[in-house]
């Protein structure tokens, strides 16, 4: 029963619209209709600036890690990253704006800060490096999933491998559209880097 209950907090902590949320407090816009119309801190960044664009970010990334943490709060015999994958499901299909969510990258990486946060900062690395590299943020996502999914084989964590290899399936399916246009080459460039 733990589980299904921790299941049902972590998928509504993720289900938390930031984006939407920030553009409509700050800014008075509503980010979906706007962009790529996606409720992530990339869209939030070409939409509404670096300022907003960060606090959703930020906000993203909590969500994961908050959502994560509850069961230690309550010294629950329960798996954190499991109740972590419902957070970032939440981020994804979100109850309160119409299941049109992010595209799991933040929140995954919240996830596992609440774990593993030398991880979490190799992710934020491998990132950082291949935007300056690529341009891409799709891209940078991406790689900074299959890297996340090397890096716990080689730390020999089987529920870490378990749980990066889900949740960079769903970064990858996530950017499936991106994937489209990097190949045809009309995905967007980042171009403050």
């Amino acid at each position: 029963m733990s589980y299904v209950l921790f299941a049902i907090i972590a998928y509504i902590v993720g289900s938390i619209p930031s984006g939407l949320i920030v553009g409509k407090l700050g800014y008075n816009i509503d980010i979906r209709e706007h962009g790529s119309g996606n409720l992530g801190g990339t869209n939030t960044f070409r939409v509404l600036g670096k300022k907003a664009g960060l606090i959703v970010t930020i906000s993203d990334i909590l969500k994961g890690t908050i959502a994560a943490r509850i069961p230690w709060m309550f010294d629950a015999d329960v798996n954190i990253l499991i109740v972590g994958i419902f957070a970032v499901i939440g981020h994804m299909y979100p109850i309160f704006a119409k299941f049109k969510g992010g595209k799991a990258v933040a929140t995954s990486g919240g996830v596992i800060l609440a774990v593993e946060p030398i991880l979490f900062g190799v992710m934020l690395l491998t990132f950082f490096i291949m935007l300056k590299i690529s341009k891409y943020v799709s891209l940078s996502s991406i790689v900074t999933g299959i890297v996340t999914v090397i890096m716990s084989i080689i730390l020999g964590h089987i529920g870490l491998i378990i749980v990066t290899s889900i949740l960079t399936a769903f970064v990858i399916y996530r950017h499936r559209s991106n994937i489209k246009r990097i190949m045809d080459k009309t995905e967007p460039k980042i171009k403050w880097m």
